[in-house]
C-alpha cells in the first residue's frame, strides 16, 4: 500500500466525510446478482511486462493456470479488454462488479477508474474487493473508503474482515454509516456486532451449497443480508501448486450452488468469480489450446459442460450464469408474495 503525504490526504478526507455523513444508511440493498473481478493481469505489449499470467521464479514461462482464456493472454489495462468483458458480464445478467482492490497506488487502484468506464457504459455498477493487503488496519480501511467514495464507490466486500477487531469495525460504522459493508465469513454472529450489512462466502472449496441454507437462516434471524457465492469449481495445481479440487461436473456443481442460493432465501447471489484463472474459478471464456508457439500445450476447457462443444462451450458458463440470474431476479419477485401467503 501506498501511503500519500497526510498533507494531501488530509483536506479530501474530511471533505468526503461530511458528504458521507449526510447521506442517509440504508437498511436493505437492492437484490442482485455480483461477480467478483480481478483486474490484475498485465502484458509486456501494454504493460511493460507480464503480470499474474505466469508462475513468479520458474525458469521457464509456466502459465499461472490450468485453463486459458479464449482471448488470449490479456492486459486489464486495454479498454477494448475492458469493454468486451463488461459487456459479456451484463449479457450474463449480473448485475454489479465487485473489483479486487490492493491499496492506494496499487496496480488494481490504478486500474480502478478504467473498470468504471467501462462498467458504466455497460450499465454495470461497481463494487469494491478490499483485499487483506499488507499493513491493512481499520485506520487504513476508513481512509480506503474515503478515498474510492471519491470515484462513487459506496459498497464494500471485505475478505478476512475478522483481522481487523470487532470493536474497531463497530467503532467505523458509527463515523461512517453511510455505505454498504459486506463479511467474508459463516460467523454470522461475528459480522453483526461488528456492524456489517451482510455476509458472503466466497472460497468455493470450503463452503459449498450444503452450507447456504444454514447461513442465510443465520444472517436473516440477526437481520444481516446473505450473499452466498456460487462457482463453478476450483483448480489451482498449476498457479500454486495446490492440489485439492472441486471438479466442475460439466456445469452441475455452478448448478447445485445457484440452486441452494435461490432456496435458500439469499438477498444476492456473488459469483466467485469472472476470472481468477490462478485458481480455476473462473466462467470467462477458456479455450483448450493457445495459439502460437505454445499451441502444443493443452489445458483444462468447458467442453461437455451443460452439454455444449467446440466454440459453443468456451462460453458455456456465462451462457449459464444468465440462465441462473434470471431465475434469481423471479425468485425476488415471487419472496414477498410467498411472506404474504
Amino acid at each position: 500500500m501506498i501511503d500519500l503525504p497526510q498533507i494531501v490526504r488530509f483536506p479530501r478526507l474530511i471533505a468526503v466525510a461530511v458528504a458521507l455523513l449526510a447521506i442517509p444508511a440504508t437498511a436493505q440493498a437492492a437484490p442482485r446478482v455480483s461477480i467478483f473481478y480481478y483486474p490484475w493481469y498485465g502484458t509486456p505489449a501494454v504493460d511493460g511486462g507480464w503480470t499474474h499470467w505466469y508462475v513468479p521464479g520458474t525458469a521457464t514461462l509456466d502459465l499461472a493456470s490450468n485453463y486459458f482464456p479464449a482471448r488470449g493472454l490479456y492486459s486489464s489495462s486495454d479498454p477494448r479488454v475492458l469493454r468486451a468483458q463488461m459487456l459479456e458480464i451484463a449479457g450474463a445478467g449480473v448485475r454489479e462488479i465487485v473489483s479486487s482492490w490492493w491499496g492506494w497506488g496499487s496496480p488494481e487502484d490504478l486500474r480502478l477508474p478504467g473498470v468504471l468506464r467501462a462498467a458504466h457504459a455497460a450499465g454495470l455498477s461497481v463494487a469494491v474487493h478490499l483485499e487483506p493487503y499488507p499493513g491493512r488496519t481499520i485506520q487504513t480501511v476508513e481512509a480506503d473508503i474515503l478515498h474510492l467514495n471519491t470515484l462513487g464507490i459506496t459498497r464494500f466486500y471485505v475478505y478476512r474482515p475478522f483481522d481487523i477487531s470487532e470493536a474497531d469495525w463497530v467503532a467505523l460504522r458509527e463515523r461512517l454509516p453511510g455505505f454498504h459493508l459486506f463479511a467474508q465469513t459463516a460467523l454470522v454472529g461475528h459480522a453483526a456486532h461488528a456492524g456489517f450489512d451482510g455476509v458472503y462466502t466466497y472460497d468455493v472449496l470450503l463452503w459449498g451449497a450444503e452450507s447456504f441454507p444454514r447461513l442465510c437462516k443465520q444472517a436473516h434471524k440477526v437481520g444481516l443480508l446473505c450473499l452466498p457465492s456460487a462457482g463453478p469449481g476450483y483448480e489451482a495445481e498449476r498457479a500454486t501448486g495446490d492440489l485439492r479440487i472441486k471438479s466442475r461436473r460439466d456445469g452441475a456443481t455452478y448448478d447445485g450452488m445457484w440452486r441452494s442460493a435461490i432456496r435458500s432465501g439469499a438477498d444476492g447471489v456473488t459469483i466467485t468469480s469472472y476470472n481468477e484463472w490462478h485458481e480455476g474459478t473462473q466462467i470467462e471464456p477458456a479455450r483448450a489450446r493457445p495459439g502460437g508457439a505454445a499451441a502444443a500445450t493443452t489445458f483444462e476447457s468447458y467442453e461437455g459442460a451443460y452439454g455444449l462443444s467446440g466454440r459453443a462451450a468456451e462460453s458455456a458458463y456465462l451462457k449459464r450464469t444468465a440462465f441462473w440470474s434470471a431465475a434469481f431476479e423471479r425468485a425476488q419477485q415471487l419472496r414477498p408474495r410467498l411472506l404474504d401467503d
